[in-house]
């Protein structure tokens, strides 16, 4: 069975920072593809992260580059976000998703490439 487990989600004030970790098991870890994403209320659930786990290849959304850093323990199994400088505009749950298919560049943020997600975490940034 597969399983993503987010956490690490709390209430942080603008410029603060939050590590969130996304625990993997039931699927081959270093051979996926890993992405974060996050879904504020009244929107649509947005890319926000995406590492590869056979080359720790990443990529990082316009709206997040510079300030999140996506990496990964593959001994652990384990996906990280590191978010600093947050804005109160990353407020959101986020979830972490996974899938085995090596997804191609266009693909690596949008949701619908995914195959298996996590309940999610919140992250509540205040102004």
């Amino acid at each position: 069975e597969v399983q993503l487990v987010e956490s690490g989600g709390g209430l942080v004030h603008t410029g603060g920072s939050l590590r969130l970790s996304c625990a993997a098991s039931g699927f081959t870890f270093d051979e996926s593809d890993i992405g974060w994403f996050r879904q504020a209320p009244g929107k649509e659930r947005e890319g926000v992260s995406f590492i590869n786990n056979r080359d720790s290849s990443t990529y990082h959304a316009n709206s997040v580059k510079g300030r999140f850093t996506i990496s990964s323990d593959n001994a652990k199994n384990t996906v990280y976000l590191q978010m600093n400088v947050l804005k109160p505009e990353d407020t959101a749950v986020y979830y972490c998703a996974a899938t085995i298919r090596d997804l191609t560049p266009a693909a690596t943020l949008d949701p619908d490439e995914y195959d298996y997600w996590g309940q999610g975490t919140q992250v509540t940034v205040s102004s």
